[in-house]
């Protein structure tokens, strides 16, 4: 099966304004993600970007990227316009990678590619096990929980997504800024209004679940942290660094 990544990316995002060009090591978080999609080596990447300041960092640094409109109400929808201009008819699966996870591990967007593949469901996504308190009281830290505990046998549908749990739950991962889409489904998706819980809570992948769109969840081998706030970008421009 043809697999196309694409990663949604724009500036103007509430908590951190500009944040996809924020540099680590010299080079901007976009392009960290971009690098670790090709890594992957599982198909063609490209950056769906609102701003031509994406693109042109993204160009630079190697990397292919495409704009996009900027009225988009997720990045689903954005990857979605970029599937259509770039005119892949025979991709039959399409990655959305979060540009801002530049922790993500490649061998992970791999095994949920592998997942799809095998069993050819509709929509999947990442989660890695939760080990700390912190992460289960953080409301910038989407749960997501399953109808099965997940080990890497398993690829179990998810029951919900949310951001605050009120109390800790066995079956209760970290979900991942990873989706894996069926093109039919992405068709399908993006064919749907909003819906009223997606804009409560701010989760696209709740428009998935309210439409009887099932999501399938592979068990992560690492838990990266997301760029969602300042203290985000320095805690993992502190870990790329030192790895480097």
């Amino acid at each position: 099966m043809k697999t196309l990544i694409i990663i949604p990316s724009r500036l103007s995002a509430s908590r951190l304004p500009g944040k996809p060009l924020l540099k680590i090591n010299g080079l901007s978080i976009i392009s960290h993600v971009y690098k670790t999609a090709l890594k992957a080596d599982i198909g063609e990447v490209f950056v769906a970007a609102e701003d031509q300041e994406i693109v042109e960092d993204v160009r630079k640094n190697g990397g292919e990227a495409i704009l996009t409109s900027n009225n988009h109400n997720s990045g689903t929808d954005r990857i979605y316009e970029a599937l259509v201009k770039l005119g892949r008819t025979d991709a039959e699966l399409v990655m959305n990678l979060q540009g801002d996870e530049p922790l993500m591990n490649f061998e992970d967007i791999q095994n949920l590619n592998s997942n799809m593949i095998n069993t050819k469901r509709d929509l999947g996504t990442l989660a890695a096990k939760i080990n700390d308190k912190k992460t289960f009281e953080n409301h910038n830290i989407v749960k997501v929980i399953t109808e099965e505990s997940l080990d890497h046998s398993k690829f179990p549908r998810a029951l919900n997504f949310m951001r605050k749990l009120d109390n800790e739950n066995s079956r209760a991962y970290h979900h991942l800024g990873i989706y894996c889409y069926n093109v039919e489904i992405l068709k399908k998706f993006i064919s749907f209004k909003q819906s009223q819980n997606e804009i409560k809570n701010r989760l696209e992948q709740l428009r998935a679940l309210d439409n009887d769109i099932n999501i399938n969840v592979a068990l992560a081998k690492s838990s990266p942290i997301g760029v969602d706030t300042e203290a985000d970008f320095m805690a993992i421009k502190k870990i790329m660094e030192y790895k480097s």
